[in-house]
């Protein structure tokens, strides 16, 4: 009776470490859970953070007024466009207009641009 009472006694005390190790354990990962899920809370907010900047950063008069300021861009107008016809040789026999003429292209400020995607008529 003794014996019995001795292995039930260290399966008793066995039992109850292995119970205390086991809600450590839950507790642990519920914790890490939790802060994981607040880090995911906290990532997302950032991410509609930075969208929302994303957007203010990419308006039209942002865009327009770093084209000014930073890459010296400035519009075309009709002072410096000049209209090439399709099929008529230049007459100033300048390299560029010249090939671009006789692509039919439309040059604007010494770049050749089609045309078509110019948005002029020729």
């Amino acid at each position: 009776m003794t014996r019995l009472n001795l292995v039930l006694l260290i399966a008793l005390i066995a039992s109850a470490l292995y119970l205390v190790r086991t809600q450590y354990e839950s507790r642990r990962l519920y914790a890490e859970v939790d802060k994981a899920r607040s880090d995911a809370r906290k990532l997302d907010m950032e991410h509609e953070r930075l969208q929302v900047e994303k957007r203010a950063q990419a308006t039209p008069a942002r865009v327009e007024r770093l084209a000014k300021e930073q890459l010296q861009m400035r519009p075309a107008t009709p002072a410096i466009t000049q209209y090439v016809n399709l099929g008529k040789p230049a007459q100033d026999g300048s390299g560029g207009a010249g090939a671009a003429a006789a692509a039919g292209l439309a040059v604007r400020g010494g770049a050749a641009a089609p045309a078509a995607a110019a948005g002029e008529a020729p």
